[in-house]
C-alpha cells in the first residue's frame, strides 16, 4: 500500500528458500520461498498492517498524513534478506530518474523485522548506512546491541544478554547444575548460547554437552545431536533455537524416543503454538515475551473477504492449506474448489489465535514507535492543536534521530529505548501443562522482570507441572550433593559439577552442602561423629562418680580407718610390754602420719581445683616425710639401744625423747621449706590440657614447677633410702623388741612401689597419672602399716601370751 511515508516490513512467512542449480547459460531467477506458511509469521505480517491502518485513521497521531507499507518475506533466508535490504535502499524502478536528486528516491522511511537475528544483521549492515532505522520485533541476539556495527537498529523485544541471564537464574533456582544444551547455528543460537554460558559459569552450572544445528544441515548431522541427547546423563536439556530448526530435531527425536527430558526453552519456540505437537516435551520452561491485548486485532484478523483472500498470493496460499482446498483455476492436484463455505472464524490455526499475543503486540509496538518518530519529525505541535505537513520531507535520518527519543504508552504497554536500542527486559514464566483433553495448554506461571531490584527480578507463583505431569521438581546434578560432613573434590579432568565427597579430616567439620573445605573446630571443641557440627570436649579428670574413683577412695578411707584402728589397739594397750618397748610415742606419731597420708590421697580425687592443687602435692609430701622421719627414728632407736647395752655406753642419753622429736620436726620442717618456696615461687596451679588427647580435655593440676616437684619426691627418696640403709645394719640384732627387720621390709615395699612409680606416672595418659600416684601413695602406706603395725597388733591381739616382758627380753635362740 503507498503512502506520504512508507514502512518497510520483513517477516519469515515461509521457512524454505527454493534453490536453483545455475547453469550460467541464462539470468538466475530471483530467489523465492518455498514449502508452508508459518501461520503465526502471517498473522504477525497483518498486525503490521492493523497497526497502519489504525494509525491512518487516528487524529491524534499523523493527522493528514497517511503511511503506506511494503512487507516481505524473507522465509528465514539471509540471501533473500539481503535481497529485500536493497530493494528498501533502491526501490523497485528498474530506471533511475538521473535528472532530479535521488538520493531518497524510493526508499522506504523505516523498516520493521526481520523475526530472525541473522537477517536482521545482514539487512542491518545493508540499511544502516543510509540511516534507515530498522525496528526489530524479534531479533534477540544480544550482539545487535552494539550501537558501534548497528547504529540503526532498535527492537521491541529484549535482548538475549538479559533472557540469557533469566535462564542461568532459573536452572539454578531448581537447584540443576548439570544440563545438556542445544544452539541453533545461527547468530541467535550462538550469541544466546555464549551469553548463557557466561551467565551459566557465574551460578556455578555446568554442561555436559553444547550441540550446534540448522535446519538445512545433513540429517546424519540432526541425527548425532539426537543421539547425544539420548544418551546424556543430564535430563534437563536447554534449546536456545529458532522454532523451525528445533522442530527438526524434535521430529528427529520422536521416530526413537528418548529417555524423559526437561526441557527449557528460548522465547523464540517456547511460547510457539505449533511447537506444541511434541507431547513428549509437556512440562518445557521457558521465558516467553508478556501477554498482552490488541483490542480489534482478531476482528481484522477474521476479516478475509474473498476477494482479499483472492488479491493477495500469500492469503490465497494459506486459505487453500488452512482448508485444504484450491481458489479459482489454480491447479492442486487432489484439492476440492473453495466454494465460500469455509468459514475461518471456527479454523483452529496460530492465525486465528489471538489468547497469546506475545510477539504481535511487539510488532504492533514496533510500528508505534516508528509512528511516533514521523509525527516528531513532520509535525508541529502548537497549544493544543497539532499541524503535520505532508508536502515537507523528512529524511530517514531524522525519524531516526527521533526514534532514539521515543517515550509512549499503548494499550498500557510501555515503549521506549535505551542507549543501546532496547526495551526493558520483562519475561513471563511459561510452563507447558497437559490439559485433561491431553492437549498441551501454555501457562503462565512467574515472571521476570530486568528493571526491579536484584532478589525480586525473578518470581514464581504457580505451582509448574514437570516432565511427564510430575509434580517433582526433576534432578539433573553430575554428582549428589555433599553433605555436611565432607567436602567436595573436584575430578581429574571433569567440569567442576562433578566431584567426590571426602569425608572431613579428623578434628574438622563442615556444616553446609557442596563446599570445597573443611574447617577446625576451636581448641576446646571437637567434631560430632557426623562431623557437621562442633561440639565442646568432654572433660576428663579422675571422679569419685566413676569405678576407679570410688575403688581409690574406698581403700583411702580404708587405710585411714586401719591406721586409727592400729592407734586404738596401741592406746588399749599402751602398758602392754610390746607397746613401751617399740617407742610408743614415735608408734602414735607414725600411726597419725599414716592417716593423713591415706587420707590426703582423696585430695587427688574429684576436678582440680586452685586450692586442691596446691594442697594435693604439698600434704602428699610433708606427711610422707613426716612418717619417713618417725620410721627413722624408730630405726635410729633400735640401734641406739642396741648400742647401750654393750659395757661403759651411755648413748641413750644422746638420743632420748626430746632428740627424737627435735630428729621428727627438723626432717619434716626441711620438707615444709621445700614446700613453701615452691608454693611462693612457681605453685600448681589447674590446667586444661589439651595435648594428650586431640577428642577431650584432661583436666589437671600442672605442677608449676617441675623443680619443685621432684625436689619434694626426692627429700621423700632420700629418707627412704637413709632409713633402709640404717634398717639393714640392724636387722640381724639379736633381741625381739628389735623392729629392724620390719622396717627394712617395709622400706623395701616402699622404695619398689616408689621406684617404680617414675616411669609409671611419666608414661601414664590423663587421669591415670592420678591413678598411679594414688596408687603409689596407698599401697606404700600400706607396707608401712602392715609391716610394723600387722605383727604387733596380731601378737595384742591373738597371742597375749607372748605380750610379756619375759618374752620380749628372751634373746633368739639363734
Amino acid at each position: 500500500m503507498d503512502g506520504d511515508y512508507v514502512i518497510g516490513g520483513v517477516f519469515s512467512i515461509h521457512y524454505y528458500m527454493h534453490t536453483v542449480n545455475h547453469n550460467y547459460k541464462t539470468m538466475p531467477e530471483p530467489p523465492r520461498c518455498t514449502g508452508s506458511i508459518d501461520s503465526r509469521e502471517l498473522r504477525l505480517s497483518r498486525a503490521m498492517i492493523f497497526a497502519i491502518e489504525e494509525i491512518n485513521n487516528s487524529t491524534e497521531l499523523l493527522p493528514g498524513i497517511k503511511l503506506g507499507y511494503q512487507i516481505y518475506d524473507s522465509c528465514a533466508s539471509v540471501p533473500v534478506a539481503v535481497q529485500v535490504a536493497f530493494q528498501f535502499s533502491n526501490g523497485l524502478d528498474p530506471v533511475f530518474d538521473t535528472v532530479e536528486d535521488c538520493s531518497q528516491s524510493g526508499m522506504v522511511i523505516a523498516v520493521v523485522g526481520e523475526t530472525g537475528s541473522s537477517p536482521s544483521i545482514s539487512m542491518s549492515r545493508i540499511i544502516g548506512p543510509f540511516n534507515i532505522p530498522q525496528v526489530s520485533h524479534f531479533a534477540t541476539c544480544a550482539c545487535l546491541s552494539n550501537k558501534q556495527q548497528y547504529p540503526n537498529f532498535f527492537r521491541t523485544v529484549p535482548s538475549d544478554q538479559f533472557q540469557a541471564e533469566a535462564l542461568a537464574k532459573l536452572v539454578k533456582h531448581f537447584g540443576w547444575t548439570w544440563i545438556g544444551a542445544v544452539r541453533s547455528d545461527s547468530d541467535y543460537g550462538n550469541n544466546g548460547m555464549a551469553s548463557f554460558l557466561d551467565a551459566a559459569r557465574k551460578e556455578g552450572i555446568c554442561l555436559e554437552y553444547s550441540e550446534s544445528f540448522y535446519w538445512n544441515h545433513p540429517r546424519s548431522r540432526i541425527q548425532r545431536v539426537a543421539d547425544v541427547i539420548r544418551r546424556s546423563t543430564a535430563t534437563v536439556v536447554l534449546a536456545f533455537t529458532s522454532p523451525g530448526d528445533l522442530r527438526i530435531l524434535l521430529e528427529e527425536l520422536s521416530l526413537e524416543p528418548s529417555p524423559p527430558r526437561q526441557w527449557i526453552g528460548s522465547e523464540a519456540w517456547v511460547t510457539d503454538t505449533d511447537m506444541r505437537r511434541f507431547s513428549f516435551c509437556s512440562g518445557a520452561i521457558g521465558f516467553g515475551i508478556q501477554k498482552s491485548v490488541i483490542p480489534g486485532l482478531r476482528d481484522f484478523l477474521l476479516d478475509l473477504s474473498s476477494s482479499k483472500v483472492v488479491a493477495s498470493s500469500v492469503l490465497t496460499e494459506f486459505w487453500e492449506d488452512a482448508f485444504n482446498c484450491r481458489m479459482g483455476k489454480r491447479e492442486a492436484i487432489g484439492k476440492r474448489l473453495c466454494d465460500g463455505t469455509e468459514d475461518i472464524k471456527r479454523l483452529q490455526s496460530p492465525y486465528t489465535d489471538t489468547s497469546q499475543l506475545r510477539i504481535t503486540n511487539m510488532v504492533y509496538k514496533a510500528v508505534y514507535a516508528i509512528a511516533y518518530a514521523i509525527h516528531k519529525a513532520a509535525c508541529q505541535e502548537t497549544h493544543s492543536t497539532t499541524q503535520c505537513d505532508k508536502f515537507t520531507r523528512i529524511e530517514s535520518k531524522e525519524v531516526l534521530t527521533q526514534l532514539k527519543k521515543v517515550n509512549f504508552s499503548k494499550n498500557g504497554y510501555d515503549v521506549s529505548f535505551d542507549a543501546n536500542g532496547d526495551p526493558v527486559a520483562r519475561y513471563e514464566l511459561v510452563n507447558w501443562q497437559k490439559s485433561e483433553s491431553g492437549s498441551i495448554k501454555l501457562v503462565t506461571v512467574g515472571k521476570y522482570d530486568a528493571s526491579l531490584p536484584v532478589g525480586q527480578k525473578f518470581q514464581i507463583n504457580r505451582n509448574l507441572t514437570w516432565v511427564d505431569g510430575g509434580t517433582q521438581v526433576p534432578i539433573s546434578v553430575c554428582t549428589d550433593s555433599c553433605p555436611p560432613g565432607t567436602r567436595k573434590v573436584l575430578q581429574k579432568g571433569k567440569p567442576i559439577c562433578c566431584y567426590d565427597c571426602i569425608p572431613c579430616p579428623e578434628g574438622e567439620i563442615n556444616n553446609a552442602t557442596d563446599t570445597p573445605d573443611c574447617f577446625s573446630c576451636p581448641k576446646e571443641f571437637w567434631p560430632n561423629a557426623e562431623r557437621d557440627t562442633c561440639l565442646p570436649k568432654p572433660v576428663e579428670f579422675l571422679s569419685y562418680n566413676e569405678v576407679l574413683g570410688i575403688i581409690l577412695a574406698t581403700f583411702s578411707v580404708g587405710g585411714a580407718c586401719l591406721a586409727i584402728i592400729t592407734a586404738a589397739v596401741f592406746y588399749r594397750h599402751r602398758t602392754s610390754p610390746i607397746v613401751r618397748a617399740n617407742n610408743s610415742e614415735l608408734s602414735f606419731l607414725l600411726l597419725f602420719s599414716l592417716t593423713l597420708c591415706f587420707l590426703c590421697s582423696l585430695t587427688f580425687i574429684g576436678a582440680p581445683s586452685e586450692y586442691s592443687c596446691l594442697l594435693r602435692h604439698t600434704a602428699f609430701g610433708i606427711t610422707f616425710v613426716l612418717c619417713m622421719s618417725c620410721v627413722l627414728g624408730k630405726t635410729i632407736v633400735v640401734l641406739m639401744a642396741f648400742r647401750a647395752t654393750l659395757p661403759g655406753s651411755n648413748v641413750m642419753k644422746w638420743f632420748g625423747p626430746p632428740q627424737q622429736r627435735m630428729t621428727v620436726v627438723s626432717f619434716t620442717f626441711i620438707q615444709v621449706l621445700i614446700c613453701t618456696i615452691w608454693l611462693v615461687l612457681s605453685p600448681p596451679f589447674p590446667l586444661k590440657n589439651l595435648n594428650i588427647y586431640k577428642e577431650r580435655i584432661i583436666l589437671e593440676c600442672a605442677l608449676g614447677s617441675a623443680v619443685g616437684f621432684w625436689a619434694v619426691l626426692g627429700y621423700i627418696g632420700l629418707l627412704a633410702v637413709f632409713c633402709f640403709v640404717l634398717a639393714v645394719l640392724a636387722r640381724k640384732l639379736p633381741d625381739n623388741f628389735n623392729e629392724a627387720k620390719l622396717i627394712t621390709f617395709s622400706m623395701l615395699i616402699f622404695c619398689a612401689v616408689w621406684i617404680t612409680f617414675i616411669p609409671a606416672y611419666l608414661t601414664s595418659p590423663g587421669k591415670f597419672t592420678v591413678a598411679v600416684e594414688i596408687f603409689a601413695i596407698l599401697a606404700s602406706s600400706f607396707g608401712l602399716i602392715l609391716c610394723i603395725f600387722a605383727p604387733k597388733c596380731f601378737t595384742i591381739l591373738v597371742k597375749p601370751e607372748k605380750n610379756t616382758r619375759k618374752h620380749i627380753m628372751n634373746k633368739n635362740q639363734s
